[in-house]
């Protein structure tokens, strides 16, 4: 005897065969970024003397001349990374190390800002704060990368808002001549210290000077 089932839900009956899986999703895991701490050493930090990776300014005027990477390379180096994507912070920070510039100059340091644009929006906020500094243009993010400062798998919108494309940390190190880092500021809650970058640089010198005299 044939038995009939009625259906009394209001979801209609399917057959499982008639599912169609859908492609595997490709899953990215989640690593956040740890920063290069202060005593770590970068081996491989390496910058490139092609001509349109670097800009120079004076006074907000751009200027021209040598890539000295040897002479750059061969002291205390302090390298802080700036996109336009942290706006008023990050011009904060720009100004806060031009006015301090003379000062490691004259403790026996360097100073670069590394960022991936090259825009003429760059050209005008220097202008229009009248600085003097010296950008390196890393679009890859390679050295922003091997500070651990970026990554695609922890990308900075994560962490903050008004964040349109994932940029590198607004951090700042300091090298000595042997490419350990003695100085290291990646924290966007607290402000960079002015002296403590100073006496880094200093202390770095110091200990150089005295190795080669040794």
């Amino acid at each position: 005897m044939l038995t009939t089932t009625i259906n009394t839900s209001k979801y209609p009956f399917f057959d499982l065969s008639e599912i169609v899986p859908e492609a595997d999703i490709a899953f990215k895991p989640y690593k956040p970024l740890k920063p290069v701490r202060t005593g770590n050493y970068l081996p491989n930090f390496t910058l490139q003397n092609t001509y349109t990776r670097w800009q120079h300014f004076f006074n907000g005027a751009e200027t021209h001349g040598a890539i000295l990477l040897k002479q750059l390379l061969s002291k205390p180096l302090v390298i802080s990374f700036y996109s336009p994507q942290w706006q008023q912070h990050g011009l904060d920070q720009l100004k806060q190390l031009n006015a301090i510039q003379a000062e490691i100059k004259a403790n026996g340091g360097n100073l670069l800002i590394i960022t991936a644009e090259k825009q003429d929006s760059l050209e005008k906020l220097v202008w229009e704060n009248n600085l003097s500094l010296n950008f390196y243009f890393d679009a890859a993010h390679e050295i922003a990368q091997t500070l651990r400062i970026y990554s695609d798998a922890d990308p900075v919108w994560n962490r903050f808002s008004g964040i349109d494309i994932n940029v590198p940390l607004p951090a700042t190190y300091v090298l000595d001549a042997a490419r350990q880092v003695v100085y290291s500021h990646a924290e966007f809650e607290t402000a960079l210290s002015n002296r403590d970058v100073i006496s880094a640089v200093y202390n770095a010198s110091l200990a150089g000077n005295l190795k080669r005299s040794a």
